[in-house]
């Protein structure tokens, strides 16, 4: 009990500076009482000691971590008290905000391929012709042409938080409104996949705003990267459990599915994440800084109505429309006609080829974010924003533009399997060219942008999908269509390379 005491009883004294003469940097001592005793500080340049009873702690200043990490050790032991319950390890809050982004495109793309896949048996069912088919099909992009610009204008004005959450609830809804509509009527049925697209617009220009706001420069492109093979492995979640549900629970089922998994998703969505790490609560001191240090211009919402005028009077602005259009051209192609391609040239049994429609879609998410990763990695290396955008833009449209060229000399639906699938993955690697140069050039207006690319993509996308169709059945044959769109990758690339830009324009 008597030396607990003089332990807990605190005095005040005054030493001499102990120097080192290894290190002659400038020092000086304080005194101070703990329940240790007396206590003293020598500070030696930027390492402090606290000298008691025997126990040395160091207190040290890393220069890499501006945020005042504070790093406390007692004889190589951390002296941090551990609370029971505590977590150790902190995910860093930017990636569960990319992992809920990635999770909600996975379930946009897979709730469009539901009834893709649907619409065979519904077809069966209600007696629908051939001619039929591909309105319905077509009747999702009625809505989605429109409601990319809308929803791009209200993601610059509101954020793209609130807007997503409402474009993820009413598409869920429409989801699961869709076996009814083609059980009430043709008008409803059109009606309702007419407004899944209307819902379903305004995911991308979303994705790409609230992704800017969360990460810094040197990580975007990994973080849209991952995102978007979550777009990609919709379709492969689509193709492979849409056929399952549909022989053995009912042609509701899928429906039924999708659509609840996006209304649970909603309630993470909305209690977790905010338009703007600024907003967040749960966000870290550290992290923020972090995330504002990775940005040159952080770009802020404007209660503006975007300037289109403006927008379309600049060279960049078309160079990332043109990019969207041929990159829309070419993937709805041979989304749409991939199957029967198979069927046509080799015979193959759709059944059996199913594998066929899935792995080039997995294989082009796994490269979608390897192409996010390499473009961070040159931006670190020092590489200007400008010749990464070119670069990667480049590989996406000539990869794809040779593949389709190599296509035509397949003489095995293996082969022609290698080919689709070589030139699905480089394609991806356009996501680290066009889709984030929108954010380049116009931050404050890149909502508006990416619904104006959008748009006119889409309507490429009826075009060449409709076009493929004449082409085939006026030539017999994909070779013609296909070596087309091949040209059409090339011309672009050469107007990305002298026209676009990293440097922001508005």
């Amino acid at each position: 009990m008597a030396a607990e005491s003089m332990l807990l009883h605190s005095s005040y004294s005054s030493t001499k500076p102990r120097c080192y003469l290894s290190n002659p940097q400038p020092c000086w001592t304080e005194s101070r009482t703990t329940n240790l005793r007396f206590e003293r500080k020598v500070v030696l340049g930027k390492q402090v000691k606290w000298e008691s009873l025997g126990l040395t702690s160091r207190r040290e200043f890393s220069k890499k971590e501006r945020g005042g990490v504070v790093r406390c050790t007692a004889e190589g032991i951390e002296r941090r008290m551990l609370i029971p319950g505590e977590a150790t390890v902190r995910v860093p809050e930017r990636f569960k905000v990319v992992a809920l982004m990635a999770c909600v495109m996975c379930l946009c793309n897979a709730d469009r391929v539901v009834m893709s896949v649907a619409i065979v048996p519904l077809a069966d069912k209600l007696g629908w012709s051939s001619s039929f088919l591909g309105i319905v099909q077509s009747s999702f992009l009625w809505g989605y042409i429109f409601s990319s610009v809308i929803g791009g204008a209200l993601v610059d004005k509101y954020g793209g938080k609130r807007v997503m959450a409402w474009g993820v609830a009413l598409w869920s809804l429409a989801t699961l409104l869709t076996p009814w509509a083609a059980n009430h009527s043709t008008f409803a049925l059109l009606a309702i996949r007419a407004f899944f697209g209307l819902a379903e617009g305004v995911a991308l220009p979303s994705m790409s705003t609230i992704l800017s706001r969360w990460f810094p420069g040197h990580e975007r492109a990994s973080a849209v990267g991952f995102s978007m093979a979550g777009f990609h492995l919709g379709n492969v979640v689509g193709l492979i459990l849409t056929p399952i549900m549909l022989s053995t629970i009912g042609i509701a089922a899928p429906f039924i599915l999708f659509s609840s998994l996006g209304l649970l998703w909603l309630s993470s969505w909305v209690y977790k994440v905010t338009s703007d790490p600024r907003e967040s609560p749960f966000i870290t001191k550290s992290e923020l800084t972090s995330i504002q240090a990775g940005k040159t211009d952080p770009p802020t919402t404007t209660a503006e109505f975007p300037p289109i005028g403006l927008l379309l009077s600049k060279l960049p602005t078309w160079a990332i429309i043109f990019a969207n259009v041929t990159n829309n051209w070419g993937y709805f192609v041979l989304l749409s006609w991939m199957p029967v391609y198979f069927k046509t040239a080799f015979n193959v049994n759709l059944k059996q080829a199913a594998w066929f429609s899935a792995v080039p879609w997995g294989t082009m998410a796994v490269s979608g974010y390897i192409a996010g990763a390499i473009s961070d990695s040159l931006v670190k290396a020092g590489y200007s924003i400008t010749s990464v955008r070119k670069i990667m833009q480049s590989i996406g449209f000539i990869g794809p533009g040779v593949s389709l060229l190599c296509l035509n000399f397949a003489k095995s639906p293996e082969m022609a399997a290698v080919c689709i699938t070589a030139a699905l993955s480089l394609s991806s690697f356009s996501q680290a060219g066009f889709l984030l140069n929108m954010q380049d050039i116009a931050p404050q207006y890149a909502g508006f942008l990416h619904g104006i690319a959008n748009s006119a993509g889409t309507l490429a996308a009826i075009i060449s999908t409709i076009g493929t169709g004449y082409f085939v059945q006026w030539l017999g044959s994909f070779q013609a269509f296909l070596s087309l769109t091949a040209c059409l990758y090339f011309i672009t690339t050469i107007f990305w390379n002298l026209f676009a830009t990293g440097e922001r324009v508005f």
